[in-house]
């Protein structure tokens, strides 16, 4: 379109007489203004293609910058847990929505729920029981860090295998090879306890789901691994998951004999 203005503006500036409607100049001058108008169009669609394209390409490098940045661990993973709550957000698209349902009269009059999509992993966690907006926010993003210890796989190399502090920290009394300096043992209510179960189910995954092998290089029995799995029922089901996606038995109920489960 612009180009056909630039054109009519020529014409009227170096004062051209229109050509006669119906004369074969006339049909020419048309022709002319109407394929400018197509090849803008063209050209204006196909930068819109590429700059679409782009961004996408310019997304995906900003996720492998990170993927390789300092905020992996020795291993080549990438600690999530291990950010501050300003870097995850950094993360993080937030989105507020009103939220229905039972909760006061004042519940549904602004948006106070918080929905966050982690955009590294694409996992979503929200919160929508509190009236105040920054208590939600608060409570999302720690929803957010126990699915990420529930939902990201972190490789490790069973040779020589040495279980992190926060996994000793969420371990029994009774592991062999937990020492003076550990501390009592960090229950499902401590928010350090994500750090720690994160640490259980990477081993879990490397062990192929085992809980007996498991055992074994925690210094414990089986019986005393299968309650701590037990203790906490997003860490049960997540090991329940992978344990059936492994033809093993999983546990279902907290009533589960631990010698049932002994070989494995």
């Amino acid at each position: 379109m612009a180009q056909s203005l630039s054109l009519l503006k020529w014409v009227l500036h170096h004062r051209h007489p229109l050509p006669s409607v119906g004369s074969s100049s006339s049909k020419r001058f048309f022709f002319l203004l109407v394929h400018s108008e197509q090849t803008h169009l063209h050209q204006h669609k196909r930068l819109g293609f590429v700059n679409h394209h782009l961004l996408q390409h310019q997304q995906q490098r900003q996720i492998r910058a990170f993927s390789s940045n300092s905020n992996s661990s020795g291993n080549g993973n990438i600690d999530f847990l291990g950010l501050s709550d300003e870097q995850l957000m950094g993360q993080c698209e937030m989105d507020t929505f009103k939220a229905s349902g039972p909760g006061g009269q004042h519940r549904n009059k602004r948006e106070s729920a918080v929905r966050l999509k982690h955009l590294p992993t694409g996992i979503i966690s929200q919160a929508v029981e509190d009236r105040s907006q920054h208590k939600n926010r608060a409570a999302a993003l720690a929803r957010l860090r126990t699915l990420l210890a529930l939902k990201v796989r972190n490789t490790i190399d069973l040779d020589g295998y040495k279980p992190p502090p926060e996994l000793l920290q969420i371990l029994p009394l009774k592991s062999t090879i937990r020492g003076s300096d550990t501390g009592s043992q960090i229950g499902p209510n401590n928010p350090k306890f994500a750090l720690g179960m994160r640490a259980l189910l990477d081993l879990i995954h490397a062990v192929d789901g085992s809980v007996a092998d498991a055992a074994k290089l925690l210094g414990l029995s089986t019986g005393g691994l299968s309650r701590l799995i037990l203790s906490d029922d997003s860490l049960r089901m997540a090991v329940n998951e992978f344990r059936t996606s492994k033809g093993l038995m999983p546990y279902m109920l907290r009533s589960v004999v631990p010698s049932v489960l002994s070989g494995n």
